[in-house]
């Protein structure tokens, strides 16, 4: 079975388990994951939250960036810094 196809029949039940022991750096049975399997794993993780389409706040790394007010916290990553550039001469 290839990588793809892997993703496509992933049920719930084994994301959230992936999911999880990329998390806890473990598996269900205690066995600690090596580098390789936790970097396999996050990399199913997330490509099962693309394949599924998953909101934005449900995904890996999300970030809350709102306030109880509903106003933003910081600024938006993805939009320009304007950089100034101040001369003391």
């Amino acid at each position: 079975m290839n990588y793809e196809r892997m993703i496509e029949t992933m049920t719930p039940e084994v994301y959230a388990s992936l999911k999880q022991a990329v998390e806890l750096g473990k598996w269900p049975n205690g066995e600690r994951l090596t580098p390789e399997q936790r970097e396999t794993s996050l990399r199913a993780v997330i490509a099962y939250e693309v394949k599924r389409d998953l909101p934005a706040e449900e995904r890996v790394g999300y970030i809350d960036r709102s306030r109880p007010d509903g106003s933003q916290h910081g600024s938006d990553p993805l939009q320009p810094d304007v950089l100034r550039i101040l001369n003391d001469d």
